[in-house]
């Protein structure tokens, strides 16, 4: 089965723009390197829950949007390949339009796909 390294992004909305140009550029280069799919999502109905929520997990404030975004890649070690080598391009941008420290990210090893 495949892997999944999912995100969730607290993105302000004055940089929305500027975030879409920043993963464009990003997910050609994750491709080129090996990704088999490179997928961004900006939140439309994403309420801010009671307990627990997107927002509330990014600590995201009333003038920021919610990316959800997921990489897929054959397997964990092809993963592991494609990182390596996308860290090392000199043409993915390092400054972030988001605060890095509120990103959620991890790895999945996909179990199910219908």
């Amino acid at each position: 089965m495949s892997y999944v390294d999912g995100f969730v992004i607290p993105v302000p909305r004055d940089k929305v723009e500027t975030y879409k140009a920043h993963a464009r550029k990003a997910g050609e280069i994750w491709k080129e390197h090996g990704a088999i799919a490179f997928v961004e999502c900006i939140g439309d109905d994403v309420p801010h829950g009671q307990l627990t929520s997107f927002p509330r997990a990014v600590q995201a404030n009333d003038d920021e949007v919610i990316i959800f975004s997921w990489i897929i890649y054959r397997n964990r070690a092809e993963r592991d390949l494609v990182c390596q080598k996308v860290m090392a391009d000199e043409r993915l941008e390092r400054k972030m339009p988001f605060d890095g420290k509120r990103l959620i990210y991890g790895g999945f090893e996909m179990w199910l796909q219908m």
